[in-house]
């Protein structure tokens, strides 16, 4: 838990709001440099919302340089972005380290009212924030419609959380004793959130980390900085004082030392990363040697098991929604499908007429558009990778398997058969539009393939079996488990993964205790 100090080098701001439409500028003595202003972007995009400088202690602050945002379905350029590094990383730390002095004691009520406030403004504003997700990510905008409502939800269910964090009084054996149990905002927390949901990654973290009284600092991913600038510009509309709500963006080439500068820090008491696996780990090393609390929501590899007595539509229905939700591209999407041999057929079947019938794709802000692009030609390469490795060991093409002629970070919707486990798509997180479908003989069998992944985040099977759902729900290695249902998440419950897919939970009652510190005081002589 922090202890507030009074900081002599680069102070932050005092707790007073910056207004939205004025053009504000740093202290002289922060290392950081003027505001450029707001980007006039791509025709049907807010310009009120679309920010291009990082917010630092209430103030749009820009840094020595800037690094280009680009459209991944046309390629087209959508601005430059503030390219921060580790003095602004630094300068945000600060800022949200004076706040936290003052906004741990501001009362839950007041906190909570701010928090409605940021909600009703994300709620007003959600057809222009949609847009720009799907302009940074190349999100259907009716994918993107529905993450900004689910965003916004996280601040609405935060803003009511922030009233019930209650203690304890506990009993003890002597007389003249009481024991009391209190809990308390750790302090600054570091956000680091990914691009495939760049609006609902960061809510879901900070509305949790606002109620409990901490404040934060966001580092966005580099390819969809827009959705955390845009909150910033609400967050201060909405009265969030400065120093509470801190975005820090910067390109590829500064995201390891900006990532290092923020768990080394030791003003930050708690980091909070939404990424892959192998990244965490290197965020735990860094955050390990001042012993930091730490929430990980890391890679996935989820199965989804269809056994022979599930009804097949509903499990098709299940697997379209989980698998191909982003085109493919979300940490709980199904990556593995176990197929049981007695229903094999009718599924692969009515599932590739349901992928030919139902998926188009093309440009987001198309109507007809269900599956956008790739969000760049990394991740391209990457679902061609793993197609080739397995049609190359025997696996069949059903449909798709290439890339789609509208664009170059296009992919086709793919479902594979006869995969094997000792594919790369057995093995690895495709997070693109692929389908490879494993035949399995009994459900013992199918459990140690969904175990056999060093990761555990969620896991999906289709039964009818009363008793075989209870041992598999049971059995599965994973955080998560949808049962007859392939969409699973929810602001009311925990999000959150087992073994190398991460450490805590987010969302629900328990998402805010991640902020939160535990005290306990003994009252003697009574």
């Amino acid at each position: 838990m922090a202890t507030c100090l009074r900081l002599r080098s680069c102070p932050a701001p005092h707790l007073r709001r910056a207004p939205p439409s004025r053009v504000c500028r740093p202290r002289a003595d922060c290392p950081v440099a003027p505001i450029r202003g707001y980007t006039r972007g791509p025709a049907g995009l807010s310009s009120a919302l679309l920010r291009t400088d990082g917010f630092v202690g209430g103030l749009w602050v820009s840094a020595a340089a800037t690094f280009p945002v680009h459209d991944p379905a046309s390629g087209a350029e959508l601005g430059l972005v503030a390219d921060c590094g580790v003095p602004e990383a630094r300068a945000a730390v600060r800022a949200a380290y004076e706040a936290f002095c003052s906004w741990r004691g501001v009362s839950a009520k007041e906190r909570s009212s701010l928090l409605r406030k940021w909600y009703d403004l994300m709620i007003q504003n959600k057809d222009d924030l949609a847009k720009i997700i799907t302009a940074e990510s190349g999100k259907p905008l009716k994918e993107a419609q529905g993450e900004i409502l689910y965003s916004a939800n996280f601040l609405e269910w935060f803003s009511e959380e922030a009233r019930r964090v209650y203690g304890d009084i506990i009993s003890t054996p002597a007389k003249e004793r009481r024991a009391l149990v209190l809990k308390q905002p750790l302090g600054v927390a570091a956000v680091i959130t990914p691009w495939n949901f760049p609006s609902a990654m960061i809510t879901r973290k900070v509305g949790a980390a606002l109620a409990a009284g901490c404040t934060v600092v966001v580092k966005p991913a580099e390819d969809t900085p827009f959705s955390a600038l845009a909150l910033a510009e609400l967050a201060s509309q909405a009265g969030i004082p400065p120093g509470v709500y801190n975005v820090i963006p910067c390109s590829q080439k500064k995201a390891k030392e900006v990532g290092e500068a923020l768990c080394t820090d030791p003003l930050v008491s708690k980091i909070s990363f939404t990424g892959s696996t192998a990244t965490g780990k290197v965020l735990l090393h860094h955050a390990a040697n001042s012993v930091k609390r730490v929430s990980m929501e890391l890679g996935g590899h989820a199965p989804f098991i269809v056994f022979d007595s599930a009804n097949v539509d509903q499990a098709v229905a299940g697997a379209m929604a989980s698998k191909f939700r982003n085109s493919g591209q979300t940490c709980v999407c199904s990556n593995r499908f176990l197929v049981q041999s007695g229903i094999h057929d009718s599924f692969v079947k009515k599932f590739a007429e349901a992928i030919k019938t139902n998926l188009h794709v093309g440009n987001g802000f198309e109507e007809r558009t269900t599956q956008g692009p790739l969000i760049n030609a990394k991740a391209v390469e990457k679902v061609e990778k793993h197609v080739r490795d397995a049609i190359s060991k025997g696996a069949t093409v059903v449909t798709g398997g290439k890339r789609h002629p509208v664009g170059e970070n296009f992919f086709e919707p793919t479902l594979l058969s006869n995969v094997t486990r000792d594919m790369l798509c057995s093995q690895e997180e495709t997070f693109g539009p692929v389908a490879p479908v494993i035949k399995f003989n009994t459900e013992e069998e199918a459990v140690a393939i969904a175990n056999a992944a060093d990761v555990g985040l969620a896991g999906y099977f289709y039964s009818q079996d009363p008793a075989q759902i209870w041992r598999v729900a049971e059995r599965l290695e994973v955080g998560m488990v949808g049962v007859n249902e392939g969409l699973i998440s929810s602001v009311e419950c925990p999000f959150g993964g087992v073994k190398q897919s991460g450490l805590g939970r987010e969302g629900s009652k328990y998402g805010i205790d991640e902020y939160l510190e535990l005290k306990y005081v003994c009252f003697g002589g009574l």
